[in-house]
């Protein structure tokens, strides 16, 4: 299968390591990755903080970069949940029908990465090792939107060496929420607080999750605190052989 990577803007920029673990996972279960070079962020920040004319064109852009590929994935529950639920929105509220056609069309073939391994592909084992105490964070829009439930869970179950424990208040927001963790910094302190001390808790080496965004807010915590605990994205646990 052809496969067209949504690499989403974090991990482009931050993050790279987990685009290639992507490509990695996806090609060595045997399948064509390209990685389209017209894309561009998806817009999700401009339309969550009210910029309808700039979500608009990137929405546009989007649409051209991907609408000629039968499957696109992204390692990012929360960039494919803009691309499903609000594109086509923000198309019509634009007044263009056209590009809200095409912009669901698009949004029906795009999927998470964990989500398109398991309901697409029909896997619940990649053949990972990852011989390391592993707890997994369920992100907000995995959780809420996308509703994953436990594909993550299953895929990570079946990775060799792994020992993985389960999160107290795993459901809990970590206190990222893109925006929101700038608008409201007390608040999202005290929520990063209460989710740092339920991963410490389970004496995991790794946290791990299907989102950069929150595994940078986690990750940071648990740094500037010299925790010794780590966070890797999904991505790069399920790309991991040795």
């Amino acid at each position: 299968m052809k496969i067209a990577l949504f690499v989403t803007c974090l991990v482009d920029a931050v993050f790279p390591q987990v685009g290639r673990a992507t490509v990695t996972l996806l090609e060595r279960l045997g399948h064509q990755v390209v990685v389209p070079e017209r894309q561009t962020c998806c817009g999700q920040m401009h339309i969550n903080t009210g910029y309808p004319d700039a979500a608009t064109a990137l929405v546009r852009n989007h649409t051209a970069a991907f609408e000629r590929f039968d499957a696109i994935v992204a390692p990012s529950a929360s960039c494919v949940g803009s691309v499903r639920h609000q594109h086509a929105m923000v198309a019509r509220r634009a007044g263009d029908d056209r590009l809200a056609t095409r912009a669901t069309e698009i949004g029906s073939r795009t999927w998470e990465l964990s989500q398109f391994v398991t309901d697409v592909l029909g896997l619940d084992d990649v053949g990972a090792h990852y011989p390391h105490r592993v707890t997994y964070h369920p992100t907000c829009h995995s959780l809420r939107m996308l509703r994953v439930d436990d594909r993550p869970l299953r895929l990570l179950r079946n990775v060799s060496g792994i020992d993985l424990v389960e999160l107290p208040a795993a459901e809990e927001c970590c206190g990222f929420g893109g925006t929101f963790a700038m608008k409201n910094p007390d608040v999202s302190t005290a929520m990063l607080t209460d989710k740092m001390r339920h991963v410490l808790g389970t004496g995991a080496h790794t946290c791990t999750a299907a989102d950069s965004s929150c595994l940078m807010h986690i990750g940071g915590g648990l740094s500037r605190l010299r925790t010794g605990t780590r966070t890797v994205h999904l991505a790069e646990i399920l790309a991991a052989t040795a």
